[in-house]
């Protein structure tokens, strides 16, 4: 029986496996990191040194995914994510030991953060690119795509929730215990995939002039095509200024809206809801064409969401306007690595989604860090204002050009078959097949 189009590619059993244990895994991530936002504030009431926490944990992957895109186009990307997730798995069972010990420290949270932040530099472009090895069929990637964004706020909404519940019962001890454990079930759901597509072993080269070419192309082939490089200045811009403001949840769960943990725990799962409509909005989409709109009309929502919530008060609407950010968020990143992974080429893929992944997961550091210090001086509410008042800016800007990038993207997407050709582009092509070459002179 053919599964509902919103739902096509679980049809393939090593997508199922990878969506059942990265789904279990990242519950226990999410718990994790509500528990230790709300240790950090708990052991220090600064807002700055929530956004260090953050920095150090994010700010790898600015520097090491590119290098990570590289090893993805050359190396077995299942074995990658077995290491990574494995590194991960020791990180939490570190943070359980410190935590257990009662010695644990600030420098040792940023010490550890910035070990998963290593970790994570190196996961997140493998994972998207191991995308298409476990959905190898193009026209069901971006229902893939669409459906890990979907697992991953349904977790985002699970996971602070129980976070908050269990912080309050019995402390942050517990959601660092659940998350070093889940990690057995994505390495579980990677041992059990079969017939992945091998990768070819002539592209598997390592060295520092291998690895200095290959940052070349993709640097090149990425920035020298404007949809690509626009989709990821987008990225990177909402990222920078827009996302950091999660930092400073737990300064308006405790100081603005005067709440507990279990208000923490609220604030981020009213936002994983939103972000979870979104997934589920892309995931039923037929087509990405048309996608470029949508996009641009989600990333002025979520300028206008953030200023929006930096003067909310009360608690049940500060719920209703983070639903809207999360969804507007989730739709612009969850449609930008969309369009990313449709346009560019295979051989090129590890690179491009190391550059999103820097794009995405390299600028938040910096934003955290600049909310962090923008909190301490004009407060939690000023910061959000003045990060909401950026993102409008490049939402304005994305939108202005919108029209010329579709004009350039439409001819990839007809010669994928992701969109009728113009009858000029059929004509090109008939012309280019009926072609007969000279004959040679006797």
């Amino acid at each position: 029986m053919p599964l509902p189009i919103a739902f096509r590619a679980l049809a393939h059993r090593n997508y199922r496996l990878f969506v059942l244990g990265q789904g279990v895994s990242l519950i226990g991530t999410w718990m994790q990191q509500t528990g230790l936002s709300w240790l950090v504030y708990e052991m220090t009431n600064s807002p700055f040194l929530l956004g260090a926490v953050a920095f150090c944990g994010q700010i790898p992957a600015f520097f090491l995914a590119p290098v990570a895109g590289v090893l993805s186009d050359q190396f077995d990307r299942r074995r990658t994510l077995f290491i990574t997730q494995a590194a991960s798995m020791v990180q939490a069972g570190l943070l359980v030991l410190l935590m257990w010990s009662g010695r644990i420290a600030i420098w040792q949270i940023i010490a550890l953060s910035a070990v998963l932040g290593v970790a994570n530099a190196f996961d997140m472009p493998t994972r998207q690119a191991f995308l298409i090895d476990m959905a190898p069929n193009r026209h069901d990637l971006p229902n893939a795509i669409a459906l890990n964004s979907s697992m991953v706020n349904l977790t985002r909404l699970i996971g602070p929730l129980l976070g908050g519940i269990v912080i309050a019962a019995g402390g942050v001890l517990a959601c660092f215990v659940v998350n070093a454990v889940s990690y057995v079930a994505v390495i579980a759901a990677l041992a059990a995939m079969r017939d992945l597509p091998p990768r070819p072993r002539s592209a598997a080269r390592f060295g520092f002039s291998a690895v200095t070419q290959g940052l070349v192309e993709g640097f090149a082939y990425a920035f020298g095509f404007a949809p690509i490089r626009a989709l990821l200045l987008m990225v990177a811009m909402q990222s920078l200024l827009g996302m950091p403001v999660t930092t400073l949840l737990p300064v308006f769960a405790r100081d603005i809206l005067h709440g507990d943990a279990r208000v923490f725990g609220t604030l981020g799962s009213a936002s994983g809801i939103g972000a979870l409509g979104a997934a589920l909005y892309l995931a039923q989409r037929r087509t990405v064409v048309g996608l470029g709109r949508p996009i641009a009309w989600a990333a002025a929502a979520f300028g206008g969401g953030l200023v929006a919530f930096s003067l909310s008060h009360s608690t049940a609407l500060s719920m209703a306007i983070l639903a809207i950010t999360g969804f507007s968020m989730m739709l612009l990143l969850a449609g930008c690595n969309t369009l990313l992974q449709t346009v560019v080429d295979d051989d090129k893929r590890g690179r491009v989604m190391s550059l999103y992944a820097m794009a995405f997961m390299g600028t938040v550091p910096l934003g955290s860090l600049m909310a962090g210090t923008l909190a301490s001086s004009i407060g939690a509410a000023g910061a959000a204002r003045v990060s909401g008042l950026g993102c409008l800016v490049g939402a304005a800007l994305f939108g202005w050009r919108l029209s010329g990038l579709q004009e350039q993207v439409r001819p990839i997407y007809e010669r994928a078959g992701l969109a009728p050709m113009t009858r000029k582009a059929a004509a090109v092509e008939t012309a280019a097949e009926l072609q007969v070459p000279p004959e040679r002179p006797s």
